[in-house]
């Protein structure tokens, strides 16, 4: 069913073949860089399919065409096309597969911290940038799956939570991410972000969100028994509904 056509949604769906409708550039690019390269893959495959068509053609003709084949295959001329191509090919994929591995690790100078924390089997979010105001920590959070029997009506299975990330649109926010015990990864497809989280070890990401969303992951590291509960939502809005939900946060959390 779902191998007969593309599937796009900010949620994984029943049959999906393809990349989930992408919120980032990031994301964007990952998608045009694919494309360029199924063009390349598509391209050599029909000629290996060719080249061992005509080969298996010709062994079984008359013993003038073997030799014929025979000679075509043991080609000095051959091995030199057949060497330089392929290494034209890989200076074509090479430039845009540097730009984009290199724009991924680009850091802009974020508005947002959000420190990202794996344990077993939940995530803890902290919003470094806002403090409470009567202890002074910073606006901290954890984010457990919620079971079967508590979802609401139209929520995802084994996707929601009962704390949402809120981020806001067109904004710069830097992800740092890390674990509390073993290693977890953060992973949202629609961001085409897949970061490793480890214990002892800071890592960091840049988001930048383009569309007002929810969006759902879930860790992507065999971390346990209970890997497959851990899973993520991000939602984002406009700058100021995260401003209103921030200042609600800070009073609730400080009452």
């Amino acid at each position: 069913m779902g191998l007969c056509f593309v599937a796009f949604s900010d949620a994984p769906k029943f049959g999906q073949a393809g990349i989930q409708d992408p919120a980032t550039v990031v994301l964007e690019a990952v998608i045009l860089f694919h494309n360029f390269l199924l063009v390349f893959l598509t391209i050599i495959g029909v000629t290996v399919c060719y080249l061992l068509a005509y080969i298996i053609k010709f062994y079984n003709s008359d013993v003038y065409e073997y030799k014929n084949i025979i000679k075509f295959s043991h080609s000095s001329i051959l091995e030199i096309i057949w060497t330089i191509i392929p290494a034209i090919l890989l200076l074509f994929l090479a430039v845009p597969s540097f730009n984009l591995l290199y724009s991924l690790d680009e850091v802009i100078d974020p508005t947002i911290t959000l420190k990202i924390v794996g344990h077993q089997w939940y995530w803890s979010y902290e919003y470094s940038d806002y403090s409470l105001l009567e202890s002074g920590d910073s606006l901290n959070f954890d984010s457990y799956m919620i079971s079967t029997p508590d979802l609401t009506k139209g929520a995802f299975r084994l996707l929601e939570v009962d704390n949402r990330i809120v981020v806001p649109i067109q904004t710069h926010i830097r992800l740092l991410v890390t674990a509390a015990d073993v290693l977890h990864s953060w992973a949202v497809p629609s961001f085409g972000i897949k970061i490793d989280a480890c214990p002892g070890r800071l890592s960091q990401v840049s988001l930048y969100l383009k569309r007002i969303g929810v969006y759902y992951g879930q860790c992507s590291e065999i971390c346990g028994v209970n890997h497959g509960f851990m899973p993520i939502v991000v939602q984002a809005v406009s700058i100021d509904k995260f401003i209103k939900w921030i200042v609600l946060k800070l009073e609730l959390s400080d009452n």
